[in-house]
């Protein structure tokens, strides 16, 4: 630990260091830890990436970053679904399946047709644009997401892996045909059924990852690429990682030693792995940061960081 990290360290009057992980809670009103925090992870970053090397970066966010858009969750206070079954009987996970919405695709459709009602109207929210504009800052820098709402991309990222899907895109399950919409209006799921394409009559579907089917090849093969290639920095954002595939780039990066941070009011899968954890809000603290690092892109990044 370089002194100016030392530095940062001692000024983090929110933070405890609980078996060698740096806890930032962020008070009210807000200080500066979280942004301390997180400059600590890139300073270690760019050290580790030695002084020639531009930084690169993988984000992984789950449901908390849609949070302060006004996204609800499927399950728990609050949430769309509560813990037990759905009005039709069986439980969302089932409704939300690749079996059923070949066996009953009307249900499949009615559960779809409410998630996206959910977040018809809905924008991405500073936490979104503040990642989007960091990007160009990188050599390389990935979003990994695990929400279907499209957020990340109207938000500006680019370089986006939807590892669940994108519930706006629609294609046929007989023919090739294929259509992104802005919302579901026009199908009128509640009174015509579940939509059929317009070229061959066969049942439209969102391009989504339902229970019980397999992940995408194209953007599985993106994020393994990414782990196998390694980034100095890896961020971990409203999320549990509760599934292996998100909680792999924290493993493999805390294993090789590469800064990791979490930004998540609670606790998940991952944080006793990750260097710095920021227990906030997803935008609350991307903010802070932002006003730290400058926005969009860093200005004199590079300098500052190899200052230290």
């Amino acid at each position: 630990m370089n002194d100016e990290t030392k530095l940062i360290f001692s000024t983090c009057v929110s933070g405890v260091i609980t078996h060698g992980i740096l806890v930032v809670t962020i008070d009210n009103p807000p200080v500066n830890a979280a942004s301390a925090a997180m400059r600590a992870g890139l300073l270690a970053a760019a050290q580790q990436a030695g002084s020639d090397a531009s930084i690169t970066a993988l984000v992984i966010t789950g449901a908390g970053i849609s949070a302060d858009s006004g996204l609800p969750t499927y399950r728990g206070v609050g949430g769309l679904y509560d813990n037990g079954p759905t009005a039709d009987g069986v439980p969302i996970e089932e409704a939300l399946s690749g079996p059923m919405l070949r066996a009953r695709p009307e249900l499949t459709w009615k559960y779809l047709g409410e998630i996206e009602q959910a977040c018809r109207g809905r924008q991405p929210n500073d936490g979104h644009r503040i990642l989007a504009g960091w990007a160009p800052a990188y050599e390389q820098f990935t979003v990994l997401t695990q929400n279907v709402d499209g957020f990340h991309r109207q938000a500006g990222s680019a370089d986006l892996i939807e590892i669940h899907g994108n519930l706006h895109r629609l294609h046929c399950t007989f023919c090739p045909y294929e259509i992104e919409v802005a919302d579901y209006t026009a199908f009128d799921v509640p009174a015509k059924g579940p939509p059929a394409c317009p070229y061959c009559a066969g049942l439209l579907r969102p391009r989504v990852v339902l229970f019980g089917e397999a992940l995408p090849e194209a953007e599985i093969g993106r994020l393994y690429a990414v782990i196998e290639q390694g980034v100095d920095l890896v961020i971990s954002i409203g999320t549990t990682s509760v599934f292996p595939y998100i909680a792999q780039p924290v493993i493999a990066a805390a294993r090789r030693g590469a800064a990791t941070a979490e930004i998540n009011p609670g606790s998940s899968e991952v944080s006793h792995l990750v260097r710095y954890r920021i227990r906030e809000g997803a935008a609350a603290a991307l903010r802070q940061l932002r006003e730290l690092l400058g926005d969009p892109a860093f200005a004199g990044r590079r300098k500052a960081l190899r200052a230290g």
